[in-house]
């Protein structure tokens, strides 16, 4: 199976664990990563970029409405904007809050299961509400990969217990510094 996009969902703890993960990340895995992290309509653009930076080379940004998606790029939903992927570039959205969220991770993750179907791989991280399962729902519902931290190492676990309920499981529940290796396995070969 070759995958084409990674979509990852976040919340509370989200920096943390996208930090680990991007620090573990192997330079050969490289379709491009998708990101919803939950955060507030007034956070400075850039800053959530800017840090995530810090644990990877390959270009982290927030994508403008339209732009194509690269390879070794990760994406960063800005913020107050649903972010959707459809035919190889990105669309914004202002669409209501979705679990009271905007950015929503359900919103995201259902785009990439819709463009991406069976080339997908969902992995919703640690976070304090639902949003996230339903979409990770939707992508294993497509044939994608779906990924969920371990909820017993997840800063809040309720996100993670939530997406393993309404998908009914996912393909692989591990801690997030196992994520990585995973990743690797499974777009590049064997584990690092």
């Amino acid at each position: 199976m070759s995958y084409e996009l990674i979509a990852i969902g976040a919340s509370w703890g989200g920096l943390h664990a996208m930090s680990a993960l991007l620090d573990g990340l192997a330079p050969e895995v490289d379709p491009p990563i998708v990101l919803a992290q939950h955060r507030g309509v007034d956070s400075l653009r850039g800053g959530l970029e800017a840090l995530l930076q810090k644990h990877v080379e390959r270009p982290v940004r927030e994508p403008d409405d339209k732009e194509p998606i690269e390879r070794a790029h990760v994406y960063v939903a800005p913020a107050d904007y649903h972010l959707l992927v459809e035919n190889g570039a990105f669309s914004l959205s202002t669409d209501e809050r979705v679990q009271f969220a905007r950015p929503s991770i359900d919103v995201l993750f259902e785009s990439v299961a819709a463009a991406y179907a069976e080339r997908a791989i969902g992995i919703v991280l640690t976070g304090a509400n639902e949003d996230g399962a339903r979409g990770l729902a939707a992508i294993k519902a497509a044939g994608g990969m779906t990924v969920v931290q371990d909820p017993a190492s997840a800063e809040r676990r309720f996100m993670p217990e939530a997406a393993l309920a309404l998908a009914g499981g996912a393909d692989a529940i591990l801690p997030v510094g196992e994520i990585p290796g995973l990743l690797y396995e499974l777009c590049v070969g064997a584990r690092a």
